[in-house]
């Protein structure tokens, strides 16, 4: 993998919100800081103005033991930056290897696996989303409707409330909300958890609650703290995770899945050639 290194950047962005103002000044530092140099607690804390305990509860809320943890993977990982932007172009491609790099460090395997599980054992799969998080939901339908998932896509927010009173323990439910705020996204995967089906939500901002109703949460990368985030479509990184179970997914039976694609395929090509009198 040379092209991608595990950053913890990526999870400092996903815990942003649970942090206090404290705490967000030392992630801010760490997300922005292009510079080798002292991360001793003491130097840090010197640096910002804050308490070396500060450092550590900082470092416990991103998932490490403490800030010596915490540095360690920091400067393993560290790659020094320069700005090379010439053009638009770069810009745009430049910002697209970021994103890809963070998805990278927050992707988790092992998890991604017992969600291809999921999906090979439910009779009826449901992903739901509004906005850009919608037309990914859709796009989610297509593609796996295509190599045999019995799924659906749900965009609207009433129909999305009331989807949540026909979920039962053989359904899987995927919510996509990049705030992790969409209160009809956070509704259904509650109310569907509470009736036994398999819950996955798809998010860039890290919240304990989740705990509570979501089988997995898979965390995205945040568009927010990325170097020229502003022009990447807010779909992308829903995409990636999404072709990446795609692809998890197709190789627990890669020639049934393939057979049903290629079905599909002839299918759609049938239905145009009828259409031209062919």
């Amino acid at each position: 993998m040379e092209y991608y290194v595990k950053s913890v950047v990526p999870i400092i962005e996903s815990n942003y919100d649970k942090f206090t103002t404290v705490e967000k000044n030392i992630a801010d530092y760490f997300i922005h800081n292009r510079k080798k140099e002292d991360f001793s607690a003491k130097a840090i804390s010197d640096k910002l103005f804050v308490s070396e305990a500060s450092l550590s509860r900082f470092a416990k809320k991103c998932g490490y033991r403490g800030y010596r943890e915490f540095i360690y993977q920091y400067e393993e990982t560290f790659v020094e930056k320069q700005e090379t932007v010439t053009d638009n172009a770069c810009m745009v491609l430049n910002a697209y290897q970021e994103l890809l790099n963070k998805t990278y460090s927050l992707m988790d395997e092992n998890q991604i696996g017992r969600i291809a599980r999921y999906l090979s054992k439910a009779e009826k799969v449901l992903v739901c989303g509004m906005g850009s998080s919608g037309l990914a939901a859709r796009e989610m339908e297509i593609r796996f409707m295509r190599i045999g998932v019995d799924v659906d896509s749900v965009t609207d927010s009433e129909l999305i409330r009331m989807q949540a009173v026909f979920q039962k323990k053989d359904c899987l439910v995927f919510g996509i909300s990049i705030s992790g705020e969409k209160e009809e996204i956070l509704f259904l995967l509650e109310k569907a958890y509470k009736r036994g089906a398999k819950t996955v939500l798809l998010t860039a901002n890290n919240r304990d609650e989740f705990a509570r109703f979501c089988t997995e949460v898979i965390l995205l990368p945040s568009l927010k703290h990325l170097n020229h985030g502003n022009v990447i479509s807010p779909q992308y990184p829903i995409l990636i995770i999404l072709d990446i179970i795609y692809s998890y997914y197709v190789e627990m039976d890669k020639n049934a899945r393939e057979t049903m694609h290629d079905s599909t395929l002839w299918a759609l090509e049938e239905g145009k050639a009828k259409r031209h009198g062919i």
